[in-house]
């Protein structure tokens, strides 16, 4: 007996999240992959001569490399936080797992187009998007606190 995810409700969470991450890491595997391509060998090299650990290699060397891509992925991610895809919450409801699979965007949808109601849709669309923003520019300045920190050698 196999068991149908898409009717239970306690699944509808793990199953979203983990077709969120089996999206994703195609792409930013590619990113990651791309930044890491531009990395001198002779980075390594040297790292190797001078008896770095895999690991060494990977804080002094890839790390730094990927520090840019890191942050605006960050950014990005912040971004989209209250926007968590309303074509694939929408397709995978079904009137089984509604208690679960309710999120801000499909509410806004079917309170504004089905229901009529698109004053109070549209509310809840700008609240969505202040709570974004502020979102966003606060991870903003703590990235730029964190950069123009300065480092105290010992």
């Amino acid at each position: 007996n196999v068991p149908n995810f898409l009717t239970n409700p306690g699944s509808f969470r793990s199953l979203y999240i983990f077709s969120g991450i089996w999206q994703g890491m195609g792409w930013a595997s590619l990113l990651y992959t791309a930044v890491l391509s531009g990395v001198p060998p002779e980075l390594y090299e040297a790292a190797e001569i001078d008896g770095a650990t895999i690991l060494q290699k990977i804080r002094y060397i890839e790390l730094p490399t990927m520090k840019p891509l890191i942050i605006i992925n960050l950014i990005l991610s912040v971004g989209g936080i209250m926007n968590l895809g309303y074509e694939k919450a929408y397709l995978m409801q079904t009137s089984l797992n509604l208690p679960t699979s309710e999120i801000i965007d499909t509410y806004v949808y079917k309170v504004g187009l089905q229901s009529g109601d698109y004053s109070y849709s549209t509310a809840i669309g700008l609240f969505n998007t202040a709570i974004n923003l502020v979102l966003l520019l606060a991870t903003t300045l703590i990235i730029n606190r964190m950069n123009n920190r300065k480092v105290v050698a010992k």
